[in-house]
């Protein structure tokens, strides 16, 4: 197959971030010609400027729409891409400059219609950022499904660093309205059209993810309430371990009541957890400030996700509603 890669990215009011991955898509060592389409999801702080900058550089199209989504996005970048072989990426994204060569190599040795590729920290980012980072991609709380492991089942690609070719985006419809969750909605209706799906694990990303703890807090919540929206859509694809960062918090206010009452054992469980979190994370960073934060970062992900998850499960078992109406706020409107 003759691949032609058309590297697709939404933005909404970042700029800066978009000639940080121009940049850095500007420096690949890929050989081969790619195309790069940017879709302004009706920003107003336009990247119009930026890209304009590269167009002696880079085969880059931009274009302008109203505000409909980054699902909605990607699917309009992929409809008026040239590529028979779609990058989707996030705008805070930056490429190491063989990333392109190591997908190409990928798909050369063992063809795929869609693959996902882990996201790494740079050196350059802050403290917060690495921590995020770490407990976003450590095996020890989200099982690696973000990182460079091999999860367990089938691996479920991350829109900030995915790449689904024209045949499979066709006949699966592309993304769909709901955010967060676009993802893995997506990758069941690849599975469901009969497509595969595979790790790329040389072929990561820097994900800047430019948030503060309160943001933080409100992604992985958001996070956990989509997750039984899926599994009521997909009813195969549910597993036990998504009730995990609940049953976890919930046993964790169990055993500071019992240490009221001098059993210790149980919180002792959780002080060897975080304990082996601190050294992983220090030992991966290299830094106590990073391993300090990872072990917060770990706390709010679990409270935020699971407080979501529970509330999630709650609304949709014991109401007649449905999705889009208990949770307004998790889809776009449609066009």
């Amino acid at each position: 197959m003759n691949i032609l890669f058309s590297i697709v990215v939404p933005v909404y009011n970042r700029p800066e971030e978009v000639r940080e991955l121009l940049e850095s898509l500007q420096e690949q060592n890929y050989q081969k010609n790619f195309e790069v389409v940017i879709v302004e999801d009706g920003s107003s702080e336009s990247s119009e400027d930026i890209v304009l900058k590269f167009q002696d550089k880079l085969n880059i199209s931009y274009y302008f729409k109203e505000n409909s989504g980054p699902g909605d996005s990607r699917n309009f970048g992929m409809q008026n891409a040239k590529g028979n072989y779609y990058i989707i990426l996030d705008s805070d994204c930056i490429l190491p400059k063989q990333y392109l060569s190591e997908v190409d190599k990928e798909l050369e040795r063992d063809f795929v219609h869609c693959f996902g590729g882990p996201d790494a920290a740079d050196a350059s980012f802050t403290t917060v950022q690495k921590a995020i980072n770490y407990v976003m991609t450590s095996f020890l709380t989200t099982g690696g499904i973000r990182g460079g492991k091999k999860a367990v089942g089938k691996f479920q690609p991350r829109s900030f660093n995915m790449g689904i070719s024209k045949q499979a985006f066709e006949k699966a419809g592309g993304f769909g309205r709901i955010h967060p969750g676009e993802d893995p909605d997506l990758t069941f209706r690849i599975w469901k059209a009969g497509f595969d799906t595979r790790l790329f694990p040389k072929a990561y990303v820097y994900h800047k993810r430019r948030i503060d703890w309160n943001k933080f807090y409100i992604q992985v919540n958001k996070f956990g309430m989509v997750r039984p929206i899926l599994n009521k859509w997909h009813p195969g694809t549910a597993k036990p371990t998504y009730w995990f960062p609940t049953l976890f918090m919930l046993g964790l206010c169990v055993a500071f009541v019992l240490s009221i009452f001098e059993l210790w054992l149980p919180l002792m469980l959780y002080v060897f957890y975080f304990s082996i979190l601190f050294v992983d994370a220090l030992i991966k960073n290299k830094s106590l400030k990073v391993a300090v934060l990872a072990i917060f970062a770990a706390l709010v992900q679990f409270t935020g996700y699971g407080i979501g998850f529970f509330k999630s499960t709650m609304l949709l078992n014991f109401s007649n509603e449905e999705p889009e109406e208990l949770f307004p706020k998790l889809f776009f409107k449609k066009k």
